[in-house]
């Protein structure tokens, strides 16, 4: 097991991917990798938690070189990059879901809705009327409601066209929060989760894996799934462009992703080795 340079606070830095450690034409830049691997010499092991699963995830971490454990669809999922292999995975309850999406319905109306599959190798299917979010994230459109519950999910997607997606968020957790657990993860992500399941959960777990503990982490983040990160985290930094409920909660406000926010904080922390 790795020790910190004596100077360096953190030993484990956990970044979201989306809006924190890629920029906008999802590629990480050469001074954020040269930060991270700056850490990484000094001890600080690095993990990606991404609201992504393994399916949306692999392929990036495959070109980033990226060969150690991430976090992947909101917490479900502990993926070791380097093994391509799912090393744990948390499923929802179909029961529950189903309930909660007939519960959230009797206030906002029909919701369209797509399902995460679970696995290595899970779809991502597209239930009548739902909005693919981003053109790069491959997904497959179904034509029959009943097809999204047929197979074991890791999550459950909704949108309600013309509602802003904090107010659906907000409806869903007070309607359902009982059944599910609710977040709003990007602009037109709204997801319905295993009841307890969070970011920090799944980090807490790979943390173990690594011999690392929350009162070293500080983990970076720019959307409201990312706040049971930063509660578990020592440190939570939130990207400029942040969700205002993440600026609310965090340690520290960086640059943008597109500004390198990351790499400006560690190369601070790096100087006073």
């Amino acid at each position: 097991m790795s020790t910190a340079a004596p100077g360096f606070p953190f030993r484990l830095v956990a970044t979201d991917l989306d809006g924190t450690l890629l920029r906008s034409d999802d590629t990480v830049s050469a001074r954020t990798r040269d930060a991270l691997a700056a850490a990484t010499a000094a001890g600080a092991a690095h993990i990606v938690v991404t609201g992504r699963a393994v399916p949306w995830t692999r392929h990036i971490l495959d070109e980033l070189g990226y060969d150690g454990l991430a976090v992947c669809g909101q917490g479900a999922q502990v993926y070791h990059a380097g093994e391509h292999r799912l090393l744990t995975s948390v499923t929802l309850d179909r029961q529950q879901a189903r309930l909660a999406v007939e519960k959230i319905e009797t206030e906002t109306g029909p919701l369209a809705l797509a399902a995460s599959r679970d696995g290595l190798d899970g779809e991502v299917l597209l239930g009548p009327g739902y909005r693919p979010v981003g053109e790069r994230l491959p997904a497959v459109t179904g034509t029959d409601p009943d097809e999204l519950w047929a197979e074991p999910l890791n999550k459950l997607y909704i949108q309600r066209p013309g509602l802003d997606d904090d107010v659906l968020a907000d409806a869903a957790r007070r309607i359902a929060g009982d059944l599910v657990s609710v977040v709003m993860a990007g602009e037109g992500i709204v997801e319905l989760l295993p009841l307890g399941l969070s970011k920090a959960r799944g980090l807490a777990i790979a943390a173990r894996r690594l011999g690392r503990s929350a009162t070293t982490t500080i983990a970076f983040g720019d959307m409201p799934n990312d706040i049971p990160m930063f509660a578990w985290a020592a440190h939570g930094v939130a990207m400029a462009d942040a969700h205002p409920e993440l600026l609310a909660v965090a340690d520290e406000v960086t640059e943008s992703n597109d500004a390198d926010g990351i790499a400006v904080v560690l190369e601070r922390l790096l100087a006073g080795l």
